[in-house]
């Protein structure tokens, strides 16, 4: 073995720079294998991968140590340690109500990441909350929205402006309604008009649009920060079909307390006042290295005039690591530390340090600064990422946890991949994809029937290569199932 680690080193420097890999079970022509796919990726890509047993033992490794942007497989360690405690959780959760005081309407958010006010709603709908109200009376004065279970913290540190006006980016609150996102529909006019554009009037539309010959369409869609109009530039083809934007919203308690207006307005209640909103700014005691020893600062609980039922979490973890719903996973944290302590983003970081101690993860190996993956500031080592898997699957819980993450070729974010090779429907795994990173990590089934576990992680690709990054690192894994 110390002789044909004499031979890969050498090439491997080549095509891998930054790069060490370990081949304690690997046959010479897999890692041969291995090496030429990563090596037809863009030029300049950090690689990491670790694949081991269900034992952990490693099998082959690239940089397994070196820490990696890891983009969404963060939603894993979000995942992980809220499956680990979700017992807890579901017995702690508590779905959206609403409450009367002295004539003004307070719309309590507890964290549900579900709430809809869609049409043909039919369970955790707002139109159920506003039915109460309206059966209980007919006049009214402000709407208030309450988002002060958690501490206000809409964005975890070093998410990337651009991304705030995004549907991948709106603002976290307790009180969640819709995903935190407005949908606007936007349909061809004659050849020099201005298409038609249907959205709530929640914001104002400044339609910049022409309608040109054709099928294509290019819009491009700005909202500055707290700021409530739109403005849409761009083209779309004649022949073209409806295209649908999707616009994050800065102030979801805001938001959903516009909605419940909307909806008692449409029951004939009387509204005199104003929507307001009540967040709890956040506070030194909701730092768990500040408080120290001192109780989590958490805010009352009247009671209410009507409460829909706390839906259970694990149907919420396949939304998470199934469509990757960030929203969902901030949220997720956060129930975390609300069931613990604050509700704050650290105090969730507190709760995730100890499980992943518990696994045997060293704190070198992995930092994070949200539940998502969208912040930048996130790391992990592919090492830290198959040590969690390993762990996992020797719990009570793991193999139902396996079950939320996507499956190749067949749905979620793997839909798309490995379809036609032997791993379609054979590997599940998270995903990740943040600029100039990509990362998938789970378990696969090998060609001989073993499953392995495995992460793949590709930084610092140049600009538009992140497709050819991933399509290397497929072609890698699909050889390493083959040869195994």
């Amino acid at each position: 073995m110390i002789h044909l680690m004499r031979i890969i080193l050498p090439l491997l420097a080549l095509t891998l720079p930054l790069t060490s890999l370990s081949a304690q079970n690997a046959p010479p022509p897999l890692l041969s294998a291995v090496e030429q796919q990563l090596a037809q990726g863009p030029a300049g890509t950090r690689y990491g991968l670790m694949v081991a047993t269900l034992d952990g033992e490693p099998i082959l490794a690239i940089a397994p140590d070196q820490r990696f942007i890891p983009a969404s497989n963060t939603k894993m360690f979000t995942t992980a340690t809220a499956y680990a405690d979700l017992p807890a959780l579901d017995a702690a959760a508590r779905g959206t109500g609403v409450r009367l005081d002295r004539g003004d309407v307070i719309l309590v958010g507890h964290g549900d990441a579900r709430l809809s006010s869609a049409n043909g709603c039919t369970i955790n709908c707002l139109q159920t909350l506003a039915d109460a109200v309206a059966a209980k009376t007919r006049h009214v004065r402000n709407i208030v929205g309450d988002d002060s279970w958690f501490p206000d913290e809409r964005w975890g540190p070093g998410m990337s402006w651009n991304n705030i006006q995004s549907r991948y980016g709106t603002g976290i609150s307790a009180l969640t309604l819709d995903d935190n996102e407005v949908t606007a529909s936007v349909a061809p006019a004659a050849i020099g008009a201005s298409p038609a554009v249907t959205a709530p009037a929640y914001y104002g539309i400044d339609n910049r649009i022409i309608t040109v010959p054709g099928k294509s369409e290019a819009i491009t869609a700005d909202r500055a920060p707290n700021s409530r109009l739109i403005r849409l530039t761009g083209t779309i083809g004649v022949e073209a079909r409806p295209a649908t934007l999707h616009f994050s919203i800065d102030d979801p308690a805001h938001y959903a307390a516009w909605r419940l207006r909307e909806a008692l307005l449409a029951r004939g209640v009387r509204v005199d006042g104003d929507i307001l909103t009540r967040h709890r700014p956040l506070a030194p005691a909701d730092d768990p290295a500040i408080r120290k020893d001192a109780p989590a600062a958490q805010p009352p609980s009247p009671d209410m005039l009507a409460q829909l039922p706390a839906l259970p979490l694990a149907q919420d973890m396949r939304i998470i690591n199934k469509q990757s719903q960030n929203l969902h996973a901030d949220l997720m944290l956060r129930r975390v530390s609300r069931a613990q302590a604050s509700g704050s983003i650290a105090d969730g970081q507190v709760a995730l340090h100890r499980l992943m101690a518990q696994a045997g993860l060293p704190e070198s190996s992995y930092s994070f600064a949200d539940g998502s993956g969208m912040s930048s500031y996130n790391r992990i080592t592919p090492r830290a990422a198959v040590t969690l898997l390993t762990w996992i699957a020797r719990q009570p819980w793991g193999m139902a946890w396996r079950e939320t993450l996507p499956i190749a070729g067949h749905d979620g974010t793997l839909r798309g991949r490995f379809k036609g090779t032997l791993l379609e429907g054979k590997l599940f795994a998270k995903t990740g994809s943040l600029n100039a990173a990509r990362a998938v990590s789970g378990y696969f089934i090998t060609k001989s029937g073993r499953t392995l576990v495995f992460s793949a992680l590709a930084n610092d690709m140049p600009d538009g290569t992140d497709g050819q990054a991933t399509a290397a690192v497929d072609r890698a894994l699909v050889d390493i199932a083959a040869a195994l």
